[in-house]
């Protein structure tokens, strides 16, 4: 299909020299960005008029949990931090089924992208009873009908409460299982082309929950098929405790004698990092996604991320799992980044438009894509676009670069494009009946929390 936005009013592209466009139109052809010009004189099947619309490019989402949809707010665990938290959240966790993993990921990505989001990485590492392809295939099947550039995982336990981890029994698989599912979910799933609308990395999913032997053959496995490696790392006190008392080592060092570091590895979280250990993940090129809404519910801590930029780090920005969030809006996680950092760090943190390439280009390079993260001739057609005449933008659009972190977006974008199809519009998702949904979504939530709701 062939899509003309005409007279966009200003586009910030994100690009290498930070272009900023005004009154231009965008040629969208094949699922990539074919021209960007003025008055252009093509044909296309649509054309929308865009002369009241700011465009960005579409935000990278670089660490999720969507199966966490059915579990938010839930009030015995709101006030808890990480650990307690997870012991909590296993006993229902371990019921975890397809139709849940299904329609959670479906509310969680239809969430993302009403709000501007077109790639989401999902860190999926609980399947009851092995169940590890029927997950990941509803998951798949879920990202595919809503039209959403999905990055799976076969994430993995093997640590369970009676090894010295914190996950139950159930929820854990062994080493050799685990290696077995991995090697079928590359070749089922993973799509290294341009432009691919479905990639996966191996996840083993954290320093306590996942053993010595399991990072260091899913790194050998990762590195044999030619596919990223992820987990969680330095995101409390008590991971690093625990790693110095099981180990005698930091949780990065650790990661380091595994061999799980480098330029095809990417951590969420990292808040505990020390200035050496920045340096090195900057030498190493490995990444880190920052999540600072989860961070700041479950206590854990406040990122350095702005020192991780100027040390030259790949970060990206993430909502983490929708339970430690509460929602899957990457607009809401921008704003939240900037305000935080500004808090913390003051005229040393991040600028408002640093937090907008964090979510674009920034999490683009985490996830090793040189195709998405900016709006360039040649790249795919991933982008959002607003219309600025809004009560809620009124004085507020004098600096497109900086408004969605300054003053961020309170309710849902006009259009969302992912690889050329528009997938939202005028706020509402086009693949799925968003209230359909609502109620499916709804009533299996009653039946899997039963009586903690």
């Amino acid at each position: 299909m062939a899509l003309l936005l005409r007279n966009v009013s200003c586009v910030v592209s994100c690009d290498k020299t930070d272009t900023v466009y005004e009154g231009v139109d965008i040629y969208i052809k094949d699922g990539k960005i074919e021209n960007i010009g003025i008055d252009l004189d093509v044909g296309a099947q649509r054309v929308i008029n865009c002369t009241n619309m700011l465009c960005f490019p579409g935000l990278v989402n670089t660490h999720h949990h969507l199966y966490q949809m059915f579990s938010r707010n839930i009030k015995s665990v709101q006030n808890l931090e990480l650990f307690p938290w997870l012991k909590a959240l296993y006993g229902v966790w371990k019921n975890l089924d397809s139709e849940v993993v299904y329609l959670s990921s479906q509310c969680g990505m239809a969430e993302l992208m009403k709000n501007g989001c077109t790639t989401c990485f999902d860190h999926h590492y609980v399947f009851p009873q092995g169940n590890s392809d029927s997950l990941l295939s509803s998951q798949y099947e879920s990202a595919k009908e809503l039209g959403i550039r999905m990055y799976m995982s076969r994430g993995s336990m093997n640590l369970s409460q009676k090894d010295g981890g914190l996950p139950p029994d159930s929820v854990v698989q062994t080493t050799d299982e685990i290696l077995k599912d991995s090697i079928q979910a590359i070749e089922k799933y993973h799509d290294s082309s341009f432009g691919s609308m479905n990639m996966l990395a191996l996840a083993p999913c954290s320093p306590f929950s996942a053993s010595l032997d399991l990072y260091k053959e899913s790194a050998s496995l990762a590195r044999e098929y030619g596919v990223k490696l992820h987990t969680h790392l330095c995101e409390t006190i008590d991971e690093e405790n625990y790693t110095l008392e099981k180990y005698g080592m930091r949780p990065l060092s650790y990661m380091e004698s595994l061999g799980f570091v480098g330029e095809d590895v990417w951590y969420a979280h990292g808040i505990h990092f020390n200035d050496s250990e920045i340096k090195f993940l900057a030498d190493s090129g490995t990444g880190v996604a920052h999540c600072p809404i989860s961070n700041m519910k479950l206590s854990s801590g406040v990122a350095r991320v702005a020192q991780m930029k100027n040390y030259g780090v790949k970060v990206g920005l993430a909502v983490d799992g929708s339970a430690s969030n509460d929602g899957s809006n990457m607009l809401e996680e921008m704003r939240v980044a900037y305000l935080l950092s500004r808090l913390t760090f003051g005229d040393k943190g991040l600028s408002a438009y640093d937090v907008l390439k964090l979510a674009t280009s920034g999490s683009a390079k985490v996830l090793g894509r040189d195709d998405i993260g900016s709006i360039e001739i040649g790249k795919c057609a991933d982008m959002f676009l607003v219309d600025k005449r809004r009560v809620e933008l009124v004085g507020a659009t004098s600096d497109p670069k900086a408004m969605l972190s300054t003053v961020g977006l309170k309710s849902a974008v006009d259009y969302t494009i992912v690889n050329g199809e528009i997938t939202v519009e005028n706020g509402r998702c086009v693949n799925v009946d968003e209230d359909k949904l609502f109620e499916i979504a709804n009533k299996k939530v009653v039946g899997y929390l039963g009586d903690l709701l």
